[in-house]
C-alpha cells in the first residue's frame, strides 16, 4: 500500500546525510585508487569544514565532495563563501599539525552524480 503522506523532515535529513556519507566514501576510494592516503574525513572545525583530507607524496589535498543529480550542478555548487570556509579549515588543520606545514597544498573537488563514476577535479581553485 502506497503512503499518501510525505516522509517526515527528519527522515529526509537522514536520507540526505546517508547519501552524502556514501558520496564521501566513494570519493575516498577513488582517491585511494589514485595513490592518495586519506588523513581525515568530515573534518568540522569552528572556522570551517573539509570533507576529505588526503596526501600523496609532498601534496596535501583538501577535498570537497559534491553529490548532485548532474555533474555540472555539482561543479557549480561550490561558491566563494564555501571555498573560504574550506581554506580556513585547511589552515587550522595544518596549524595543529606542524609536521605537515612544509607540504604543498591543493584544493580539489570530487563530483558524484547519480549513475556515474565519481569525477576528480584536481586543483579546482586557488586561495
Amino acid at each position: 500500500m502506497a503512503r499518501d503522506r510525505p516522509a517526515p523532515p527528519d527522515r529526509f535529513r537522514q536520507q540526505a546525510l546517508a547519501r552524502g556519507h556514501l558520496a564521501e566514501t566513494l570519493a575516498a576510494w577513488l582517491l585511494r585508487l589514485k595513490g592518495y592516503r586519506i588523513l581525515a574525513r568530515d573534518l568540522r572545525l569552528p572556522v570551517g569544514e573539509v570533507d576529505l583530507i588526503a596526501r600523496r607524496g609532498r601534496m596535501l589535498v583538501f577535498v570537497e565532495v559534491k553529490r548532485r543529480a548532474l555533474r555540472d550542478l555539482a561543479l557549480e555548487s561550490v561558491g566563494a563563501r564555501q571555498r573560504r570556509r574550506i581554506e580556513r579549515a585547511s589552515e587550522a588543520f595544518v596549524a595543529a599539525r606542524p609536521a605537515l606545514a612544509g607540504l604543498d597544498r591543493r584544493f580539489d573537488l570530487v563530483l558524484v552524480a547519480a549513475g556515474r563514476l565519481p569525477h576528480h577535479v584536481p586543483d579546482a581553485w586557488r586561495p
